[in-house]
């Protein structure tokens, strides 16, 4: 069974822009996170620390708007957004082990 995708927006405290992402993102719903990432401008930070899956349709809407997104991953994302290029791209965070970021 797969896990629902669910995206909430909100701001940091310093006011930028944040959306976090959760359950997986392929192509039954990746229109859902292309029309959240179109509906603003400037940069956005994309909390992506509870994405399980992410297939090629939504790598495409990341790649879409990666020169202005700030990625927060976990390691199981890391190594998807280095090998498909996104992370040369956009501004990617590592949470680590400790929690942080």
């Amino acid at each position: 069974m797969t896990t629902p995708l669910t995206l909430t927006t909100g701001r940091r405290a310093d006011g930028t822009p944040r959306l976090s992402v959760s359950g997986e993102i392929d192509m039954s719903n990746a229109s859902a996170l292309a029309e959240a990432l179109d509906s603003g401008s400037g940069p956005l930070v994309v909390d992506l620390t509870a994405v399980e899956y992410l297939d090629s349709a939504g790598l495409s809407v990341l790649f879409a708007h990666a020169d202005r997104l700030e990625l927060i991953v976990t390691p199981l994302l890391g190594p998807v957004l280095a090998v498909s290029g996104i992370a040369d791209l956009a501004t990617v965070h590592h949470l680590g082990g400790d929690g942080a970021q």
